[in-house]
């Protein structure tokens, strides 16, 4: 099967949306697919299966505010697009953003099916603009979506049933889907060696481990965290590590040290990830923006239990067993409450680490991007019966 993946953000694989897209990239590869990835990411120019097209330019403002959230956006070049496109069984978008806009129309110039994935809530947008809160502008921003793209798709890809109901609820449609999870990898499900365990809690010091993983960005939310610590009455017990980049690492580095928090910020990747987890006492998902949180499902499956911000907003929510591991959005002293209940009841935590690890229901990497092949040759085969 020839397969075209349009990615208007590409970059490295530090942040959901990249890792999800590299996955199903080289699984497809895996399997003998011939994948042709259209991009802007100019150090991948010369390889084999990357056509580069160029950045787009939205002005210095926009620009920079891109850049400090490590985003660079494709413009679409109609001549790579249409070679890119023109030989393919199936074409697949990753995002709703202007490359896939201009390969919409070449894909049905030549009758070439597409599928889509969905990336992207209309809340990555409207928090940054002051309305978030506002329904009308999350209908605008999904139907502006459906138009563009999602309208043209023989099939769509959900990561979860929420943003399928949140999404179709809001364009007032139902489109071809499948709920696929983006998936957990596989080594996540393995213990990490008791060498590299010890290892860690070593440099922690021994204190109470409390680990969040994602971008530092506004929708993350990690300051209620920091917050929390800093007004705990075991703030000298705990070390926070917060796994991750990205624009508002500055600030929450000057809240810690201000506020006397022990925090280790760094991104960290998959291998070490796993022997920190392991080693940690308790997780925190502070995202109140969120379409699946792999994030929170790969500390589940370590056997952490996860504190988690209750966002109608946001699909982890959905993870909490009960309201011990759930606080109320914004809320650092409720936040401070539930970290503290777990410290003061240490027989409780284990009990509950038990409970999250065996009834996880987390679907693996390899089963989910067997799903999103799958797809993928359906929407091909889509075509091969109108031949």
């Amino acid at each position: 099967m020839n397969v075209t993946i349009i990615c208007d953000v590409l970059g490295e694989a530090n942040n959901g949306t990249s890792v999800a897209a590299y996955n199903l990239i080289n699984h497809l590869k895996s399997q003998g697919h011939n994948v042709t990835v259209v991009c802007c990411d100019a150090d991948k120019k010369g390889k084999s299966g990357f056509r580069i097209v160029p950045t787009l330019d939205l002005g210095p403002i926009i620009n920079a505010a891109l850049a400090r959230n490590e985003v660079v956006p494709a413009k679409a070049d109609p001549k790579i697009l249409e070679e890119a496109i023109k030989g393919a069984d199936v074409v697949h978008l990753l995002m709703p953003f202007p490359l896939a806009w201009k390969a919409v129309p070449i894909c049905e110039k030549y009758g070439i099916p597409m599928t889509s994935s969905f990336h992207v809530q209309a809340e990555n947008f409207t928090c940054h603009i002051g309305l978030m809160k506002s329904n009308f502008a999350t209908k605008v921003v999904y139907r502006y979506f459906y138009r563009k793209v999602y309208s043209h798709c023989a099939m769509t890809h959900y990561p979860t049933e929420f943003i399928k109901r949140d999404f179709e609820s809001n364009i007032k449609k139902s489109v071809p889907s499948k709920v696929i999870s983006n998936g957990v990898c596989e080594s996540f499900f393995e213990p990490a060696p008791a060498e590299a365990i010890n290892r860690q809690k070593q440099k922690n010091h021994d204190k109470f481990t409390i680990v969040v993983v994602g971008r530092y960005s506004s929708e993350k939310a990690q300051q209620v965290l920091i917050k929390a610590i800093a007004k705990s009455k075991y703030k000298d017990r705990i070390k926070l590590i917060m796994a991750g980049k990205g624009p508002k690492g500055k600030s929450y580095r000057r809240l810690a040290r201000r506020n006397g928090v022990d925090c280790e910020m760094r991104f960290i990747e998959h291998e070490e990830l796993k022997e920190v987890l392991n080693a940690a006492d308790l997780y925190v998902h502070t995202a109140y923006v969120e379409l699946e949180s792999i994030a929170c499902l790969e500390a589940i499956v370590t056997g952490l239990v996860p504190i988690i911000c209750n966002s109608k907003r946001s699909a982890a929510r959905f993870f909490a067993r009960d309201d011990r591991c759930l606080y109320k959005k914004w809320d650092s002293d409720d936040l401070k409450n539930k970290i503290e209940y777990f410290m003061d009841n240490p027989k409780e935590l284990e009990a509950c680490k038990a409970k999250y690890k065996s009834q996880a229901n987390v679907s693996r990497l390899g089963e989910c991007m067997n799903k999103m092949e799958e797809m993928l040759e359906q929407a091909a085969g889509m075509r091969a019966k109108e031949a």
